[in-house]
């Protein structure tokens, strides 16, 4: 048993750092944010930490939150289709397009007063040397622990890092999801453009109305204004 333990805990221990480690010998599981790359059509722990790791251009990495032990694995429940998230963007000289699946997990790890999220992707498009937490840093916001460990992403979960989890985790096959995508980059843009402009229509419609009744005031009312 110690050793399955000490098995979980090092596979954990750059998710969940010293809180892990500090947990109660007699834990079974733990609740947290897993960390894994897109390989041969399936997902795959990653090789190394999200803050050591250096994704290539064109590959796809995922992020899971879930309770699990040493008995269960948690993927992220949606395929890693690089064309599907980052097809659009295209590439840019000194930077590397790094697909992201954040799966939020499902009711059953989800943390007491929490709402679950609706899973999904996003193409971070990056430096060239940015790290694993780089690509995600991009696309989410991100709650860190000690160490520089994700304890949450988007606000989810509000609390707590990596927490042990009395029982043992849920098992067997899960259904797959489909991702919400990001907006593009251009469609955001036309948004932001188009409330501008029209924001600037607006104030020289209300100037104009302005120099027309201040023509048609007699100088006597400008006086006794």
């Amino acid at each position: 048993m110690a050793r399955s333990i000490t098995r979980l805990l090092v596979a954990l221990a750059f998710v969940v750092g010293s809180v892990a480690l500090a947990a109660p010998a007699n834990a079974e599981a733990f609740r947290y944010w897993g960390y894994y790359a897109w390989a041969d059509d399936a997902w795959v722990f990653a090789e190394a930490g999200p803050s050591e790791a250096i994704p290539a251009d064109g590959s796809v990495e995922g992020w899971r939150f879930a309770t699990a032990d040493e008995a269960s694995t948690r993927y992220p429940r949606a395929v890693g289709d690089f064309e599907q998230l980052c097809g659009s963007v295209p590439a840019e000289d000194g930077t590397k397009r790094v697909g992201v699946v954040i799966d939020y997990g499902t009711v059953e790890d989800a943390p007491d007063g929490d709402t679950v999220p609706a899973a999904r992707g996003a193409c971070a498009q990056v430096p060239e040397d940015a790290s694993g937490s780089g690509a995600l840093a991009a696309v989410a916001e991100l709650r860190l622990g000690d160490g520089g460990f994700v304890c949450g992403v988007d606000g989810y979960p509000t609390t707590g890092c990596g927490d042990p989890v009395e029982g043992e985790a849920p098992s067997g096959d899960e259904a797959a999801v489909e991702l919400e995508l990001a907006t593009s980059v251009d469609e955001g843009d036309a948004t932001s453009w188009t409330g501008l402009l029209v924001g600037v229509v607006a104030v020289a419609v209300v100037a104009t109305a302005g120099i027309a009744i201040a023509r048609r005031r007699s100088p006597d009312d400008i006086a006794d204004a």
